[in-house]
């Protein structure tokens, strides 16, 4: 075997061929992410709303996220994988074709509510179906690899998304909504259902109750929050501090894209090495260098000089994304895991609505207070992880025995 094919066969091979059609499915999808990104100018050029209300509208986008991972998760142990996966993807694109088309405000509101409810729905159902389909060894490749997929799919849509702008929004809403369907249908034909067979093996249907008596997973949950309060600033206050930095937005978005970047070029040369880890260590390494990165934006105030800090992160996130989906199947029984994914994504749109509220309270008592603020929090939540370690070897090793 030559070098350049063992070097893709570490990072690539082993991996069931079902994977790869949801890894495909799942690049296609983010190639058409275009309409979050870019409906708040949508919403203020396009149906010409104040931005005021346009804020009222995509908070509302952002209350029903915090509710679609749970509703999916729900759907993906009753229903199956598959149905709950492509039913999404079906009614996220039939959501964002009519809000593309709504001219009434009462109508975008509910068009917005109803895309908040649908548009994460699908990755519980994907998570579960990595975890069926891969060992438990071979999972953290895995999962990075749909990093990976997602992270070029964003990069390559902001690209097209700008420019497709120019030619008018409802070509974002067709394309996104195009995207949606064909993931969907991809899934339907070429993935079988994963769920019936793992829940034919547990003797009890199990309940969302289950999850929630969890203690360990309660603690990841809490611990995914906090880490993930401070990652979700880069959304939230990073350009507002660069900003006061005299910084430019476009500034900003160099920064941004070298996150992407970072990703599409780091991840395949780390991922395949963090499956024979330990879960819960590398998964505090991952946190404590997310908190570094955000921590030394103290001391940053040119663009490469938070560029340098962005790729600290990023290492950190690399490395969250990865792991933490992988540690939540580890814990989840099989006819769970859908749940449990909900859950575990949920601790994410949580902290994506109070990283806003919190970070830019922070913020006003300036920069400094804000990283710092989030390098404490970094820590705190490796230290709860370590102290979880046991548990959760613990319980990994019975699963095993069992």
């Amino acid at each position: 075997m030559t070098a350049t094919a063992e070097f893709v066969h570490t990072r690539l091979g082993g991996l069931p061929r079902a994977f790869w059609f949801l890894w495909t499915g799942t690049l296609v999808n983010r190639l058409g992410t275009m309409v979050l990104p870019f409906l708040s100018l949508y919403l203020t050029n396009g149906r010409n709303l104040p931005v005021t209300t346009a804020g009222v509208v995509l908070a509302v986008v952002g209350v029903g996220q915090m509710f679609s991972q749970l509703i999916g998760g729900i759907l993906a142990d009753r229903v199956g994988r598959r149905a709950t996966l492509t039913g999404g993807m079906l009614v996220t694109g039939a959501t964002m074709l009519a809000l593309g088309y709504a001219e009434s405000l009462t109508a975008i509101v509910v068009c917005s509510a109803v895309l908040g409810l649908a548009i994460d729905s699908f990755r519980p159902a994907s998570q579960a179906i990595v975890a069926d389909l891969v060992p438990a060894a071979e999972r953290t490749r895995a999962f990075g690899l749909l990093l990976w997929a997602v992270n070029l799919g964003f990069s390559v849509a902001m690209v097209l998304g700008g420019t497709m702008a120019k030619a008018g929004f409802s070509t974002l809403f067709w394309a996104n909504a195009a995207t949606c369907v064909l993931f969907g249908l991809l899934v339907w034909r070429a993935i079988p259902e994963t769920g019936s067979r793992v829940v034919a093996k547990d003797a009890e249907p199990g309940s969302f109750a289950d999850v929630l008596r969890d203690r360990a997973m309660l603690a990841v949950f809490v611990i995914t929050l906090i880490a993930g309060f401070a990652f979700l600033q880069c959304l939230a206050t990073l350009p507002l501090a660069m900003n006061a930095d005299g910084l430019s937005t476009a500034s900003y978005g160099i920064v941004m894209a070298i996150n992407g970047i970072a990703i599409v070029v780091m991840q395949p040369f780390i991922g395949h090495r963090l499956g024979g880890l330990d879960r819960s260590r590398t998964l505090a390494v991952g946190i404590t260098v997310l908190g570094i990165g955000y921590g030394a934006m103290t001391f940053a105030s040119t663009t490469w000089s938070y560029a340098v800090c962005v790729v600290v992160w990023t290492l950190g996130e690399i490395i969250i994304h990865s792991v933490g989906v992988a540690l939540v199947a580890d814990l989840a029984p099989a006819h769970l895991r859908g749940r449990y994914n909900g859950v575990y994504g949920t601790a994410w749109g949580v902290a994506a609505f109070a990283a806003p509220l919190g970070g830019t309270q922070l913020l006003v008592h300036g920069a400094p207070v804000l990283w710092l603020t989030c390098f404490g929090l970094c820590l705190a939540a490796a230290c709860g992880q370590l102290l979880l370690g046991p548990t959760i070897r613990r319980r990994t090793t019975e699963g095993a025995a069992g």
